[in-house]
């Protein structure tokens, strides 16, 4: 996988064209014009398409654009396409009345020089540039004899990512001109089925955008298709301008049977894990606030709107304060306090009396809130399932006490040690936002840049509501090392609700039977229930099923459960007590026998005195006496006296499976059966111990 690098690619046309005919011209881009029907300088462009497939939450993307010199003499034409900052380009092409010219996609560096190379030659190149909060611009130019065609063809790649709960497909429409056909076709494909799927355009009425879209999904397919005439595109019904330029963003979510699905194809797997229905886990916020005197103005009373809203979105399990630094480090409170209502009465005339003055410490006021949340836990003043997080608020370089970025990055993952994630936000352009993104991805967090808008508050609070519902914490999926020869990032500090892990790697040999995934994860407190189709673990009522096609492993702190695909599952708790619960699974055209569930108990001598239930009365030793063995119905199989609990019982010798040792084939034992469905043996009728509907 190539994420590490996706951000920072950069492309480089270096074709013949110089030498091919067609004057030397300077890098131009060309601005938007109103001129007569999709003619712009002399030059029509008479098609754009954009063309997807998305296939497992991979898109493949190809942008078309067609255009025509009309004009008497060479004309420059111009192409330039805004891609999401996670796509890589995979492929540019130049074809000119029929000659095609291949680019050539090279890592930053070596692009940045090839790049400035060819423009000071003449040549044509592109080169991909930050364009805004989700985009970056890629751009070129070619000269175009009269009467000549040009063909721009882009092909970019990217993995979609789950965003409160839905994937979001994101593409910048901006034609600049009428075109006689434009089109946006998306195709979809998710093998788990799609559950949902819906597209909105933020340049367009509903009305409008309802005549010229088609979207539709049945079971593992999804289609959507924008394609307006050129009377839709028009901003006036008079008009020759295009109302075509803004976003165009498709969304969509897969059903989701079980928390988990792994794909494999040619040799290599993709894991997606997004469990369903798990409660917030407790968090403590340590929000570390910049109130340097470059925060003066709406930045600072940004900040504090957008504080005020996370106040009203606190749950009172949750704990909080606020360490703000300037030239020096001040706190709200000593320590971190619970999110009581009446706390968060105090905490809102807080954020509200905040003022701007001073330097920029950053270190120390890092330090500090990273001391208060370590103190926490260490003191006991938070709960033991609970986790902590920084977030940190900065608009500018650090200019007091330690500055030397490296050494603050040093002091700041000594002091976190692994412990919490660090999420830094960088308000404006005045920064060294590389700083804050390092710092930030070396502590499991991330960073985000909050543009200087009038809905900056919306920016710092739709942040907040990423991170605001962690569901486990400390997950880690686990792979036979046998059976991969490489894999992606397979550790994560925090799952969020709506989000979703990927993991990829490469598989050894083909047989794909043999590959499990295990998933660890901390954070859950449930009940059990299951059935010879599906697993459901009831946490604070909070239901969330998994198949028996699973591989799964879930753990808290004296708790764990593993599910073993088609075999058997796995619940441990308290001192060494194991349940195990076996799949027995029959000729599915049997026409009497069903698959049925057995149900052992491993050291079952550490269960309580107390434990009951059909089992459980047995769990600890009792008398009982066997005797007066004689011949029964059956010649292999004698009767005998059983004295039980004060009663004398008719038994009848036999033999079971015993699958505690072997859980496919099991151990045969012999043993003693009780007639009339126990009577004499359990306590109370076996009708106590009935499960209504367990099917």
């Amino acid at each position: 996988m190539a994420s590490a690098w996706w951000p920072c690619l950069i492309l480089a046309l270096l074709s013949g064209l110089a030498a091919s005919g067609f004057p030397r011209s300077p890098f131009l881009l060309l601005g938007k014009r109103s001129l007569p029907e999709g003619v712009a300088n002399g030059v029509e462009v008479y098609s754009t398409k954009i063309n997807s497939k998305v296939t497992s939450r991979f898109a493949h993307n190809v942008v078309t654009t067609r255009a025509v010199n009309r004009a008497d003499t060479a004309k420059e034409v111009s192409f330039d396409v805004e891609l999401p900052k996670t796509a890589f380009i995979t492929n540019f092409t130049l074809t000119i009345d029929g000659v095609t010219y291949p680019g050539n996609v090279k890592e930053k560096e070596v692009a940045k020089k090839q790049y400035e190379k060819a423009v000071s030659q003449g040549k044509t190149a592109g080169l991909v540039k930050a364009s805004g909060r989700k985009l970056e611009k890629f751009t070129v130019s070619v000269n175009v004899a009269a009467g000549s065609k040009v063909t721009f063809e882009l092909t970019y790649e990217e993995l979609l990512k789950r965003h409160k709960g839905k994937y979001e497909m994101y593409l910048k429409v901006q034609p600049k001109q009428l075109i006689k056909h434009f089109e946006i076709d998306v195709d979809i494909f998710e093998p788990q089925g799609i559950s949902m799927l819906d597209a909105e355009a933020s340049f367009i009425t509903n009305d409008l955008l309802g005549s010229a879209l088609t979207k539709s999904f049945s079971g593992k397919k999804g289609h959507v298709s924008f394609k307006p005439s050129l009377d839709q595109q028009r901003s006036c019904p008079t008009c020759t301008d295009s109302l075509l330029n803004g976003d165009f963003t498709i969304t969509y979510d897969v059903n989701r049977e079980s928390p988990g699905n792994v794909q494999i194809v040619n040799g290599y797997f993709v894991h997606f894990f997004a469990p369903q229905g798990l409660p917030v886990v407790p968090k403590n916020v340590a929000f570390v606030i910049d109130i340097s005197g470059s925060m003066a103005g709406r930045k600072l009373e940004q900040t504090k709107e957008a504080l005020l809203r996370i106040l009203e979105d606190m749950k009172e399990e949750d704990y909080l304060n606020f360490i703000l630094f300037s030239g020096d480090v001040s706190t709200w409170k000593e320590h971190l306090v619970q999110a009581t209502p009446e706390n968060l009465q105090e905490a809102r005339t807080f954020v509200k009396s905040m003022e701007d003055k001073g330097m920029t410490n950053i270190n120390d006021g890092l330090l500090r809130g990273i001391s208060m949340l370590n103190k926490a836990r260490e003191e006991h003043r938070v709960p033991e399932r609970s986790t902590s997080i920084v977030i940190m608020l900065t608009d500018g370089d650090a200019n007091v006490g330690e500055s030397r970025p490296e050494k603050i990055q040093e002091n700041v993952r000594n002091a976190i040690g692994g412990k919490f994630p660090l999420y830094n936000l960088g308000f404006g352009n005045n920064l060294n936002y590389n700083f804050l993104e390092n710092m930030a991805l070396e502590n499991h967090g991330f960073a985000r840049r909050i543009y200087e808008d009038s809905d900056a508050d919306l920016q710092l609070q739709g942040f907040y509501e990423e991170v605001a519902n962690p569901l486990l914490t400390g997950v880690e999926m686990e792979y036979p090392e046998n059976a991969i020869l490489g894999l992606t990032q397979n550790t994560y500090q925090h799952f969020y609700d709506g989000s979703e892990i990927v993991v990829a790697g490469r598989l050894v040999g083909e047989d794909v039977n043999s590959f499990k995934a295990d998933v660890k994860g901390h954070g859950m407190d449930f009940q059990v229930e299951v059935t010879t189709e599906k697993i459901t673990l009831w946490n604070r009522a909070v239901p969330s099923t998994f198949s028996w096609l699973d591989t799964v492993t879930v753990t808290q702190d004296g708790l764990s459960m593993m599910i073993n695909r088609k075999k058997n599952m796995v619940v441990s708790f308290g001192d060494g007590v194991t349940f195990v619960v076996v799949l027995h699974q029959v000729w599915k055209k049997h026409p009497v026998h069903r698959d049925f569930l057995g149900f052992y108990v491993v050291d079952s001598h550490r269960m309580s005195a107390q434990t009951h239930g059909l089992l459980g009365q047995f769990f600890q030793p009792f008398d009982f006496k066997v005797s007066d063995i004689r011949p029964g119905s059956d010649p292999t199989k004698p009767d005998a006296t059983l004295v039980v609990k004060n009663h004398q019982l008719t038994v009848t010798r036999g033999s079971q499976k015993d699958y505690r040792k072997d859980a496919s084939i099991g151990t045969k034992v012999v043993c003693w059966f009780v007639h009339n469905n126990g009577e004499g043996l359990i306590d109370g009728v076996h009708t106590d111990y009935i499960v209504p509907n367990l099917f």
